[in-house]
């Protein structure tokens, strides 16, 4: 295995919070060392942990494959559903149910390809499944939900899966890019995060449930893209979305509210030039806790809650960053942030996932042809 040092510093960056700037204060810098568990994987998104210290790990080509604890990655799992690979689009997120030691229950979100005269069209779905005994095919798939409507896009899927403390779903669903203003509305799923219960059905206290014209499952509204997800220590669901051009967003979505996008945003349009009318707040429109401009392009997302780093980097939100190639550690007091600091920030690759695995340690994807499974270990 590889080990790969790195130094320790903090990064305190400009904080919008309720439209008043911050300066935050630098939190204790921690030092972490990267440690690499498995290599060949083929740009890898979304990584499950397994009893046994095993992995089940999304290529987004459309494989899924289960990782041993020795660091051997396994074949191609069968029985997965047709998939429409390409652009954003893919095998995305998975995760294992809370109870997988009883039921071997994954879910497994993915672009679903249209059919007959929507051929050409896609949509992000979600799927249940049950892992085999011996590690070669998903069984009882089925769609739990699938995003409507179907557009022709290769972009924007969103696709993080969140099970919340109730055994509910939480999903990212993204605008699909030349959808945006759907994200205002609610009859359609783009630019939205769902809660479905685990068989696909609507839970009866979602916001939206006997409201006409609402789709049942939506809980939040007015996000773009939403590629990180996490529970927080108190059970509340967080998330991350890509801004256009700045304004990346860490959002904690609650039931009903509108976030925003596209018509407040501290992003502008790819190449420059404002987005709307330019605004960065209106009334009945939720704030980010926190925005990155220029963009870090975030993904994946966790907290810190075990001890295995020490006291210092407990409690810590970590997020991915897929432009600039390392993880980010946010400190946090009082539900603001407080400082930043970047963790293996000269690992060379793309940060597509990050999560913390029952081990309590940190377990971090790289998105490339030959992607890692890398374990973070304390310096």
């Amino acid at each position: 295995m590889k080990n790969l040092n790195f130094s320790q510093f903090a990064v305190s960056l400009l904080v919008t919070i309720s439209g008043i700037a911050v300066l935050p204060v630098a939190a204790q810098a921690v030092s972490v060392r990267a440690e690499v568990v498995a290599t060949g994987l083929a740009n890898p998104w979304g990584v499950a942990f397994l009893p046994e210290g095993q992995w089940l790990v999304t290529e987004k080509g459309g494989s899924m494959r289960v990782v041993g604890a020795d660091g051997r990655i396994g074949e191609p799992l069968q029985g997965l559903p047709q998939i429409a690979a390409g652009g954003q689009g893919g095998l995305l997120d998975v995760l294992a149910d809370s109870a997988f030691a009883q039921n071997r229950t994954v879910y497994f979100c993915f672009s679903e390809p249209g059919m007959g005269n929507q051929s050409s069209a896609n949509s992000t779905a979600l799927a249940s499944a049950r892992l085999s005994v011996d590690h070669r095919r998903l069984e009882n798939v089925r769609v739990i939900f699938s995003q409507k409507p179907k557009v022709a896009s290769r972009a924007h899927f969103g696709c993080r899966i969140v099970e919340s403390r109730d055994g509910t779903l939480f999903m990212t669903l993204g605008d699909r890019f030349s959808r945006m203003q759907d994200a205002q509305t609610l009859d359609n799923h783009h630019g939205k995060v769902i809660r479905i219960r685990k068989d696909g059905g609507i839970p009866p206290d979602n916001p939206f449930v006997k409201r006409g014209g609402a789709l049942p499952e939506i809980w939040s509204y007015g996000h773009r893209n939403g590629q990180g997800a996490t529970l927080a220590p108190d059970g509340s669901f967080w998330m991350h979305e890509h801004g256009p051009q700045g304004g990346d967003e860490i959002n904690v979505p609650q039931a009903g509210r509108n976030y925003g996008w596209p018509v407040i945003t501290y992003g502008e349009n790819y190449g420059g030039g404002k987005i709307g009318d330019g605004i960065t707040s209106r009334d009945g429109l939720e704030q980010p806790l926190h925005y990155w401009a220029p963009s870090i392009a975030p993904s994946g997302m966790a907290f810190v809650t075990s001890d295995r780093y020490g006291p210092a980097m407990k409690g810590s939100l970590l997020v991915g960053s897929l432009k600039f190639g390392y993880v980010n550690r946010i400190t946090l007091a009082g539900g603001k942030v407080q400082g930043e600091q970047k963790l293996i920030a000269d690992i060379g690759d793309r940060i597509r996932d990050v999560k913390q695995g029952p081990d309590g340690f940190i377990y971090v994807l790289t998105d490339n042809s030959r992607g890692r499974l890398i374990r973070l270990q304390p310096s």
